[in-house]
């Protein structure tokens, strides 16, 4: 499972989760956490899709956040059914 933020600086203009393998009906969402806190729900669950490229089979999900993030904060991706994994990117200038 992985994130990815695409933006400039501390403004995100989307975030990207990936999970390995087709799990048809799996569902992500994401949250900002500061200071190993939670702070608060970014984007809600959504349907990952299946996708196949170069016999790599994944499931991905896309937000549109377009906002600003405090210096040091995180955004973090959670997968149903995988509670024990949550990677995290750091938004810094």
């Amino acid at each position: 499972m992985s994130i990815g933020v695409i933006g400039d600086g501390l403004k995100v203009r989307e975030v990207r989760v990936l999970l390995d393998g087709w799990k048809p009906g799996v569902r992500a969402r994401i949250s900002e956490w500061r200071g190993g806190q939670y702070v608060r729900e970014i984007r809600g669950w959504k349907h990952m899709t299946s996708k196949e490229q170069s016999r790599y089979k994944y499931e991905i999900a896309t937000w549109k956040v377009d906002k600003s993030f405090r210096h040091r904060s995180r955004i973090c991706a959670e997968v149903s059914g995988h509670a024990e994994r949550m990677p995290c990117v750091t938004i810094q200038r």
